[in-house]
């Protein structure tokens, strides 16, 4: 009966220990992907705002991974070079992250880009014309850092946008396909 009742609370002691064990891995890596989701939210934000130099070894891994169309783009440089596309090619820029959330080392971002088009933008020349794009982004962390980056968008709406002739923003409620 002894032995009977060391083995019970035997049980009942290491069950408890790891149910608390769970818990604290769960807390955090809760408090982690916070910390990760408030860098990456102060990084675009501050690069939106114009400072580029926040496109670094301390906030990207050194082989970042920018997916693209085109193919991917790996860097630091790489990616610092393709970014800096919305900051030439657009004034008046109007940047918000609408929501953004994750799990482990992968954030979803859901965002919205305004802005004049009022330099080249990759190939596409100065249209004057306002852009209003929204998009996800998909991330993955390493260690506190942005190792990857996705993003998707409805690049037609772009492209539209930039191309109309007026210079009035086509939200997607007021899209027509052109023939």
């Amino acid at each position: 009966m002894k032995k009977l009742l060391i083995l019970l609370l035997s049980t009942i002691l290491t069950g408890c220990s790891f149910g608390k064990e769970n818990e604290k891995k769960i807390i955090d890596a809760n408090a982690k992907l916070e910390r990760d989701l408030e860098m990456y939210q102060n990084v675009w934000n501050t690069f939106l705002n114009g400072d580029t130099s926040v496109i670094n070894e301390d906030n990207f891994t050194k082989d970042v991974i920018i997916v693209t169309a085109e193919g991917n783009l790996v860097g630091i440089e790489s990616t610092l070079e393709y970014y800096k596309n919305y900051l030439t090619a657009f004034s008046d820029i109007e940047w918000s992250i609408i929501d953004a959330f994750g799990q482990g080392d992968k954030i979803v971002k859901q965002w919205n880009f305004k802005g004049k088009h009022t330099g080249a933008f990759f190939d596409i020349a100065a249209t004057g014309n306002y852009l209003d794009l929204s998009g996800t982004t998909i991330v993955t962390m390493r260690n506190g850092k942005i190792a990857k980056e996705h993003d998707f968008f409805d690049m037609k709406s772009l492209l539209d946008q930039l191309s109309k002739s007026d210079g009035e923003v086509v939200t997607i409620d007021e899209y027509q396909p052109v023939n």
